[in-house]
């Protein structure tokens, strides 16, 4: 248009032949008519008005670009809707021309469908062009699709197994791990599973805003969950969610999810498998060829180059040890100094007991915190009712009942006498558990105390004749002074065989 002014300017400011102005301007002389026409026609005043644009002159002078007289315009797509469907999981502009031309035969062609459609997107708002460094960033995210494991090879039940994928920003190399679930566990055994795939650690983690790393979606402040910060801090990296509704914010693992299930499940989806470690041994070889795929906006080179030259000199080095999943648990101690964990009941101090306490627990261990002091360590048992006691967490009255056991309850009573002793492990024994006689046990030995160890040897032998395996009736014998005097036998016990019809004899059953 600024050809067309100067034109306009020679010819009316300076009055000067259509032959000059076509010298001048090196146009032809029938395209300088054919625009004063146009000129004459669009009524436009000269000089021409400060506030036209060159947009606005063209349009006045030769209308809409594209059209000429007598076309027929074709039906135009809805593009807004068009733009929403190809935000939809495997939707693709051939899939959307397809439907648009069933619908309209004569419509546009694909190419100028694509074209137009590129035409319309170009008025979107912009989005940033996004830099990634060397090591600098990891996006972690799950895909949407699964993959079915039988689990059941009679009845064919199946599981679905879901696909946690990583991204590193600079080099894209992907990696791709089959987990059971999305829960805590399997989310940080991607993350651990990751780092031992690219054989280091970024300087950030950019997931979305699940519910199991992120507590509270935040633009300005997220809360990290305790266990996935805790995985960040053992391997020296850093958390930074991506905005809430905003999925450009990790369009690296976007496009590596599409990725993932174009390539990699779509490969997978004739074969069946029976463990999660088929299908992981499956996504192994897939990610090998993939990543060694050439990238023709990489200059043809393969992810796995850009990696070695890019992330790998830039990455963390991998601590000795890999992470362990810690759940935290919030629990009140009970009035006996312990803690139930998933059945299984852990000591801690005495003196905190009815406190609220945190647990932390890993796979093998179990540690209990008071106001962020450790108070307790214990292995971790199995939800079998049972207790896991310290004796250092008893108060001193129960360390002092805790230290008896069968062997030394039995070398107590051995030392009041034989009596003593065979009463002792009588009752151990014919009770259905053991630990339920060590109060009559204890209590029958502590007799000695307060009657002496003579007069206790002689109640027992006294007890041991006439059946008698209880503290109370040990305790009668010497209350009642019966320790010192014979046993009373029955009528019958001490002579010959009791003559009766109801007695059949010990020849009866030969």
């Amino acid at each position: 248009m600024r050809r067309v002014r100067e034109m306009l300017r020679l010819r009316l400011d300076a009055e000067l032949s259509v032959q000059e102005v076509a010298r001048r301007t090196g146009v032809a002389r029938s395209t300088l008519r054919e625009m004063l026409q146009r000129f004459a026609a669009s009524g436009l005043p000269w000089p021409l008005p400060l506030a036209l644009t060159d947009k606005g002159l063209e349009l006045r002078l030769y209308g809409e670009t594209g059209t000429k007289q007598g076309f027929r315009r074709r039906a135009e797509p809805d593009w807004a809707a068009l733009n929403r469907e190809l935000k939809k999981k495997h939707v693709t502009l051939q899939i959307l021309w397809d439907e648009y031309i069933e619908a309209h035969p004569d419509g546009y062609r694909y190419s100028r469908f694509c074209e137009l459609y590129r035409s319309w997107e170009a008025c979107l708002p912009v989005t940033m062009r996004q830099t990634h460094l060397g090591g600098d960033k990891l996006f972690v995210d799950y895909a949407g699709d699964t993959v079915p494991v039988i689990i059941d090879r009679r009845s064919d039940k199946t599981q679905p197994a879901h696909i946690f994928v990583a991204v590193l920003g600079a080099s894209s190399l992907t990696f791709a791990y089959a987990t059971w679930s999305e829960k805590l566990p399997d989310w940080i055994d991607g993350h651990v599973q990751a780092f031992a795939f690219f054989g280091g650690a970024p300087r950030l983690l950019v997931p979305d805003n699940p519910k199991v790393a992120i507590i509270k979606a935040c633009l300005y402040d997220p809360q990290v969950g305790r266990a996935y910060g805790e995985l960040a801090a053992h391997y020296d990296t850093a958390v930074l969610p991506a905005r809430p509704r905003h999925p450009r914010d990790k369009a690296k693992v976007e496009a590596a999810v599409r990725i993932a299930e174009r390539w990699l499940l779509g490969k997978l989806r004739h074969r069946r498998f029976y463990s999660l470690a088929e299908v992981n041994a499956a996504l192994g070889d897939l990610l090998v060829w993939l990543n060694e795929q050439q990238v023709r906006r990489y200059q043809r080179r393969t992810r796995r180059q850009l990696f070695e030259e890019i992330d790998a000199p830039r990455l963390k080095p991998l601590p000795n040890e890999p992470y362990a999943l810690a759940e935290w648990r919030v629990r009140k101690v009970g009035l006996d100094y312990h803690v139930d964990v998933d059945g299984h009941f852990y000591s801690v101090p005495y003196r905190h007991a009815r406190e609220k306490v945190e647990v932390r627990l890993t796979a093998r261990g179990v540690e209990i915190f008071l106001r962020g002091e450790r108070i307790a360590v214990h292995l971790r048992g199995s939800g079998d009712g049972k207790h896991t006691t310290l004796s250092e967490h008893m108060p001193a009255s129960h360390r002092r009942y805790s230290d008896w056991t069968i062997e030394r309850i039995l070398a107590e009573a051995r030392a009041c006498g034989p009596s003593v002793a065979l009463l002792c492990q009588v009752i151990l024994e014919h009770r259905p558990h053991p630990e339920q006689g060590f109060r009559t046990t204890m209590g029958i030995v502590r007799l000695a105390k307060v009657y002496g160890v003579a007069r206790l040897e002689a109640a027992c032998e006294r007890a041991l004749l006439v059946s008698a395996r209880s503290y109370g009736a040990v305790k009668s014998i010497l209350d009642n002074r019966l320790d010192g005097q014979p046993v009373r036998r029955r009528d019958g016990e001490a002579g010959g065989a009791v003559a009766h019809p109801n007695i059949r004899g010990s020849t009866y059953y030969h």
